[in-house]
């Protein structure tokens, strides 16, 4: 369903809008294989330079939120920013499929991370006990040697190494929470700062009641603004939480910058205005409950959701990105350029870079820069 400011689009408008950006996406996974294919020569182009190439640039509210709901509901960020080479095709996709699952375990998330620490790390009844994990430790000094490496964290604890993996997103390493000693190298700052962290907010609401439609091909509803991603995408949770009354709405890039930076309050009226243009025909719609506002971007150990590759960023940039510097590696979802921006990526990225340190050790090292 997709719907204006003013009501609900036609059937046959919505579904030729949808039409066009599946022809779009085609040309531009088409035109993607094409670049790559070109060996020793690092072209690239936008996912926007792609549509202006296909005579097909979106216009207009309708076209605008169609386009978000294909590209920055996924990147995170406007195809403006996004890079066609490495992100079309998506391989993720292509390796399992276009299915998204929404999973509403009440275990949570962790259930998945105490799954793969039980198999290394010492555990009793679920709790991991192993000593040699330490959380709540937040570091804020990293100092190097030429045949140790010295963790210093924010309440004072020091940690000795031979060698450290770096897993914090490419946002963190972008601010100044660590301090490196001595400083990283240019190379490694420019691969570094010259990526994108994006900012993928989900705002969760429970009502009292539902007042939106429920049932086959109800999931998702789109909110055409004239503004790109003012609370395009909604999604309720009737599926997967039945009778719970909730709903939430994804903003991305300028709109997540914005909504974290002004009051909860504001962004409520906000979200309440939009909710009854979609639903409110005469009804009367009620105040949430309750409202989940996630602040990835404020969050200093987090800086952001995801990364995603910018265009015009290279192959080599990417290279010195992933690279060891001395005695520092690096792994994390943004060094996977495989499945990146997920959690895979990020898991993948993790056993590589321990296995590269581990041959690292035992023959020699391979890719270690200064």
């Amino acid at each position: 369903m997709s719907l204006s400011l003013g009501g609900l689009y036609e059937k046959h408008v919505v579904e030729s809008s949808f039409k066009v950006a599946d022809a779009r996406q085609e040309f531009g996974i088409n035109l993607s294989k094409i670049l790559s294919s070109k060996q020793g020569r690092d072209e690239d182009i936008s996912i926007l330079g792609s549509q202006r190439l296909f005579k097909q640039v979106p216009k207009g509210p309708l076209d605008m939120a169609v386009d978000y709901f294909y590209n920055d509901f996924e990147e995170a960020e406007p195809t403006r920013i996004s890079s066609l080479k490495n992100t079309f095709p998506r391989q993720l996709m292509e390796d399992f499929g276009e299915d998204s699952y929404f999973v509403a375990d009440p275990r949570g998330f962790e259930t998945v991370v105490h799954y793969i620490a039980n198999q290394f790390l010492s555990h009793n009844n679920n709790k991991i006990t192993d000593p040699r994990l330490k959380l709540k430790k937040t570091v804020r000094k990293i100092y190097q040697s030429k045949n140790k490496v010295i963790i210093t964290t924010e309440d004072g604890s020091v940690y000795h190494a031979n060698y450290v993996i770096v897993t914090v997103s490419v946002g963190v390493l972008q601010s100044d929470l660590i301090e490196f000693v001595p400083r990283l190298p240019l190379w490694k700052k420019l691969a570094i700062n010259n990526f994108d962290m994006a900012i993928y907010t989900k705002i969760f609401m429970k009502f009292p009641c539902k007042f939106w439609p429920t049932g086959p091909g109800t999931e998702f509803f789109l909110y055409a603004h004239e503004t790109r991603g003012y609370f395009t995408i909604w999604q309720h949770l009737e599926n997967e939480l039945p009778g719970e009354n909730m709903i939430f709405v994804t903003v991305t890039d300028e709109e997540s910058r914005r909504i974290e930076q002004q009051s909860e309050k504001k962004t409520k009226a906000e979200i309440m205005q939009v909710l009854k243009k979609m639903f409110g025909n005469g009804k009367q719609i009620p105040e949430p409950d309750t409202m989940l506002i996630p602040k990835w971007w404020s969050n200093r150990l987090y800086k952001g959701s995801y990364s995603n590759w910018p265009n015009g960023y290279t192959l080599h940039s990417y290279h010195d990105l992933q690279q060891p510097f001395d005695r520092l590696y690096f792994a994390g979802e943004h060094t996977n350029s495989t499945y990146l921006g997920y959690v895979d990526g990020a898991y993948f990225s993790g056993i590589n870079t321990a296995n590269a340190l581990i041959k690292c050790l035992k023959h020699f090292c391979e890719g270690r820069r200064s």
